[in-house]
């Protein structure tokens, strides 16, 4: 059964392990299973990476942009797994062609669309792009796979 768009951040809780200052994502606003999934997240200068990156210019990481589209892509794979997999948690396997177009900085709000590539043998490859007011900042193609929590 598909989640209620949008998801709020109580629904994202219930899927992802990550909490704050790691939870970098908002709230879901699109999800068509397993093939596609779109993500806001809403940069604040609240965020705890500002003060170092970089002090009187605060631009957001763009490893962090990139862990931004693997959450998203974990709520897409979480919500179109069986239950057996649902019971493990989602590991990075590649970064690819990462693309870093402009910066992200404070007032920005992403998002995050994530398509499918390939599922195969437990292992999900998706693309991912970012905007921030309809121009893209952000892209790559990501590799991950479940496994056991221990």
């Amino acid at each position: 059964m598909e989640p209620t768009m949008p998801m709020d951040i109580n629904a994202i809780m219930k899927i992802l392990p990550h909490r704050f200052p790691f939870l970098l994502v908002d709230r879901i606003v699109e999800l068509e299973h397993g093939k596609r999934c779109v993500g806001i997240k809403n940069v604040s200068i609240n965020e705890p990476f500002f003060p170092g990156h970089f002090p009187g210019h605060p631009v957001m990481p763009g490893v962090l942009i990139i862990e931004a589209m693997a959450q998203v892509a974990g709520i897409m794979a979480y919500l179109a797994s069986d239950d057996e997999t649902k019971k493990k948690v989602s590991y990075f396997m590649a970064i690819d062609s990462a693309k870093f177009r402009k910066p992200v900085v404070p007032g920005d709000q992403l998002r995050i669309e994530i398509t499918t590539t390939m599922n195969r043998r437990g292992i999900w490859g998706v693309d991912g792009k970012a905007f921030v007011d309809g121009k893209l900042v952000t892209e790559a193609s990501l590799k991950a796979t479940f496994a056991p929590a221990e």
